[in-house]
């Protein structure tokens, strides 16, 4: 599959950071305070814990020493530490903290090649990746704070992005929990909001088909993958998505089921 181009990327950056804008411009007090699926936070945490990512976005690209040392302190912090000063916030304070540090760090990158490393949390990536990784987690919180207050997905030509991290980033999901990536190929088709098919991979045995949101949603940890209308065929596969894990960090569970 092609990739699209680096000012294609942070465009589509900015547009999944208004999208999430405008479901939380106009919250109330209340509504700051509604409970996420995210265990232990609710809205506010959740942009909080996305200003919180883009001030150490902003630290890789501009102080990777000083980014790194951070890192080491944040990896046996628990999730409360993640959403920095946020909780002593009002919500429409974190909401401009995250507006101008996710500003920040688009212009930071738009100063950069593609191929231009950034140190983050699970090792250098390209810029590019960078970008990406921020338009995934951008979308994934935003899917909590949906989720929270009743607002359907936000499903564009963007989930893309969110899909073609989720399939490269299949060894992680294994490395990061101390297993062996498989060597055999996975087949990844999906169909995308506009109607275009995206595919990756060799066919074979295992397969992994059905609409690109409910792929985002699994890769990101949003929905167990039997609330969704993948269909997941092969040992290979089978095993990967019950652990595919988009996002850097220590491993994690997905979601249990909506319905047993």
């Amino acid at each position: 599959m092609s990739r699209p181009d680096y000012a294609g990327v942070l465009a589509a950056l900015e547009a999944e950071t208004a999208a999430l804008d405008r479901v939380v411009a106009d919250l109330s007090v209340d509504d700051w305070a509604t409970p996420t699926p995210a265990t232990g936070w609710d809205v506010r945490d959740s942009v909080a814990h996305l200003a919180f990512s883009e001030d150490l976005a902003w630290s890789a690209l501009h102080e990777p020493d000083e980014f790194v040392t951070r890192r080491e302190g944040l990896q046996d912090a628990g999730s409360d530490a993640l959403v920095g000063a946020g909780r002593t916030m009002p919500g429409a304070e974190v909401r401009a903290w995250w507006l101008g540090s996710s500003a920040a760090v688009r212009a930071a990158l738009a100063r950069r090649a593609p191929r231009d490393r950034v140190v983050w949390m699970a090792g250098p990536m390209s810029a590019m990746s960078f970008v990406t990784a921020r338009i995934m987690e951008t979308w994934a919180h935003g899917q909590d704070v949906r989720d929270a207050l009743g607002e359907p997905p936000e499903v564009s030509a963007r989930l893309r992005h969110v899909a073609d991290l989720g399939v490269r980033t299949r060894a992680f999901a294994y490395e990061s929990r101390g297993l062996a990536p498989p060597t055999a190929a996975v087949r990844v088709e999906l169909q995308g909001p506009d109607g275009e098919d995206w595919t990756w991979g060799e066919a074979g045995e295992d397969r992994v088909r059905g609409p690109a949101l409910d792929f985002c949603l699994v890769v990101t940890q949003r929905a167990n993958p039997a609330d969704t209308a993948l269909e997941v065929s092969g040992p290979v596969a089978e095993a990967w998505i019950a652990i595919a894990q988009a996002f850097a960090g220590p491993p994690t569970a997905q979601r249990p089921p909506r319905f047993s």
